[in-house]
């Protein structure tokens, strides 16, 4: 089997894995179907297109098992919810369990059950049922989480129906079973033997059955499965890989845990503590508390109910495939994994990256805008000292002979993927992209288009439409369209003036299909095209949509860009004129009238002096309207 050169994991889900052969495995953001395409012969045509394999993955053949597995592998360990085939799973890793396993309780915060520190210094933060567990480096940039998850199951209405019963069921002994279960959860931890921890996995779930029989005998009876494989659920541990500024929900609670226990043990040691991650231990500790409960990721279903959604990336000619677009999915970058170096991105306020060569240490994206600055944090193996360095983007040092890893490289390859992130941030196509898992009830309710808020039409100047998913797109009477993001649930004051971007970049499209990013502070030759964009954008943000009065925007925009065309036709006009010969003629035919020789008729001074006059007209008027842009610009900056 060729081995992985690169592993993609979009915003959806879906999966890109590129082969040291040629060869490109594609999964759909459910899990549920793959798509691989077999590496070009050597004596292929240019234009000849792969050999493609379209297969479900719960049926896939032993030829692409490993390559599925691996690939599974790497999305369930950065994905929303995981997609666990009974087929793929190795029968060693395996658990049959009689009880339904959707949630687990993690220790209190003034007790210490359940929490070790490692010789490496990972803190460790078990659940008191013993279900999952967290480990916490000593760099604490990252975390791991392992816990039981039941594999998928086909789309079944009873399976549908009885977790619905026992969801109910779950609501109304919660309370009952949160004391009960505390105890036998503690002494199931005392517990080292596997077939006593599922004994009291067993145990622990008979306890409410048991009270609840006493009530009504012949309810409690039936609701008590009978001890056999048929009553039994098949779970497996998964594991998963999150970086602690982005930590997600249902983890938040244990993450505050471990780095509270971590604080603890770094100040009776001595040990210089990061300051910035006491701060987040801090506030986690005061909005988590009373969160112990943490529902467990469930997987998705085994076929997918929406198969028509899944859009498969085709590289129909060889030619395509050679091509340097390497992020040709268009959905924003979630985790790269590349030579054994994973990249993790988030984009909540702003593209940022976070880059793990693999020995511990972390580069972390800085600045306002993506990519700027890159902080590499490491940890003295010694004295367990935290060092930082920071590396512009403009200035990369060179290559160190016998290190692990290239710096250069590394800052290179996270620019390129923000930037394929800023594109498609900046791009309508991705928008109107329904992911096909969202679509399940239940699971993510705010899945919903954007939606047009404004549209402003101007005068000869464009067309202004503003979208609910904080995007602007513009369209220009020369053709030229701009596209950016902007907050506008954000309260923009006059001291700063771009406090709406939420990317410090903006896309601009040129009539030929052309496009190009522009910097907004820096906008260059583009300046009039951004400062029309952003100004609409600080009058609707600051205005309400009732109140907002529409003709005084558009008679600024239009007197700005009224100003700066004529500006522009001023000086293209000049340009034309020197490099014409009009000029020259002119000199010409004057020097012939000065010459001794030349007599002028009376025709032509009568014409020369009205000629004299027209001009004396027209440069009074041009002094006129040059004024006049004067003092409309000095209006415009007060």
């Amino acid at each position: 089997m060729a081995a992985e050169v690169q592993m993609v994991l979009y915003e959806d889900d879906s999966v890109q894995v590129q082969y040291v052969d040629g060869s490109r495995l594609q999964l759909s953001p459910c899990g549920s179907e793959f798509l691989f395409e077999k590496a070009p012969l050597v004596s292929a045509h240019p234009l000849e297109q792969p050999e493609r394999i379209h297969q479900r993955t719960h049926f896939v053949i032993s030829t692409y098992r490993e390559q599925l597995q691996r690939a599974l592998d790497f999305r369930n360990s950065f994905a929303t919810c995981p997609f666990l085939s009974e087929s793929i799973i190795p029968s060693e890793t395996k658990k049959r369990i009689f009880i339904d396993i959707s949630e687990v309780r993690w220790p209190s915060l003034d007790a210490d059950d359940g929490m070790i520190c490692m010789q490496n210094g990972t803190v460790k933060i078990s659940s008191l049922d013993g279900h999952a567990y967290l480990c916490l480096p000593k760099s604490q940039h990252e975390f791991t989480v392992h816990f039981l998850c039941k594999t998928s199951q086909k789309p079944d209405s009873s399976i549908v129906l009885s977790e619905k019963n026992n969801q109910a069921k779950k609501d109304r002994l919660v309370e009952k079973a949160g004391k009960m279960g505390t105890y036998g959860s503690l002494s199931g931890q005392r517990l080292k033997n596997k077939d006593n921890e599922l004994h009291c996995k067993i145990m622990k779930s008979k306890e409410p059955l048991e009270k609840k029989s006493n009530v009504n005998g012949s309810e409690g009876r039936e609701a008590l499965p009978p001890l056999g494989t048929k009553h039994t659920c098949l779970y497996t541990w998964v594991k998963q890989c999150w970086s602690v500024a982005s930590c997600p929900d249902e983890w938040k609670y244990p993450l505050s845990l471990a780095l509270r226990f971590h604080n603890q043990i770094s100040s009776l040691s001595g040990i210089d503590v990061n300051i910035t991650q006491n701060r987040i231990l801090t506030s986690n500790v005061s909005e988590e508390r009373g969160k112990e409960v943490s529902v467990l990721p469930r997987a998705l279903l085994l076929s997918c109910p929406f198969p028509h959604l899944h859009r498969w990336n085709f590289c129909d000619s060889l030619s395509q495939r050679q091509s340097d677009e390497v992020y040709s999915y268009p959905e924003l970058v979630k985790v790269v994994w590349y030579k054994g170096i994973t990249y993790r991105l988030t984009h909540k306020n702003m593209n940022s990256i976070e880059i793990y060569p693999g020995d511990g240490t972390v580069f972390k994206s800085e600045g306002t805008y993506f990519g700027k600055y890159f902080t590499y944090y490491s940890i003295q193996e010694g004295s367990g000292k935290r060092e930082e360095k920071t590396y512009s983007v403009n200035n990369l040092p060179p290559d160190r002979p016998g290190s692990l890893f290239s710096v250069c490289s590394l800052i290179k390859q996270a620019t390129r993927i923000l930037q394929h992130c800023a594109k498609m941030r900046l791009s309508l196509s991705h928008n109107y992209r329904i992911c096909c898992w969202k679509m399940v009830p239940g699971i993510n309710d705010n899945n919903i288009l954007p939606l047009l808020l404004r549209e402003s039409h101007i005068p000869s100047v464009g067309r202004f439409l503003a979208y609910s998913d904080d995007k602007v797109h513009v369209i220009f009477i020369d053709g030229v369209t701009l596209t950016l993001n902007w907050n506008f649930s954000s309260f923009i004051e006059k001291r700063q003036v771009n406090q709406g971007l939420s990317l410090g970049w903006c896309k601009l499209t040129f009539p030929d299909g052309h496009d190009q990013l522009i910097q907004i502070e820096h906008p260059g030759p583009y300046e009039r095209y951004v400062t029309t964009v952003t100004s609409w954008c600080r009058r609707l943000t600051q205005t309400s949509q009732r109140d907002m009065p529409t003709h005084p925007a558009s008679s600024f925009l239009e007197e700005n860009w009224c100003v700066d065309s004529e500006l522009e036709k001023i000086q293209k006009f000049n340009l034309l004129l020197e490099n014409s010969g009009v000029l020259n003629q002119i000199s010409n035919k004057k020097n012939e009238q000065s010459s001794d020789n030349y007599k002028p008729k009376y025709s032509e001074i009568l014409l020369e002096e009205v000629n004299e006059n027209r001009v004396s007209v027209a440069l009074k008027k041009t002094s006129e309207i040059l004024q006049d842009i004067d003092c409309l610009l000095s209006n415009s900056k007060k």
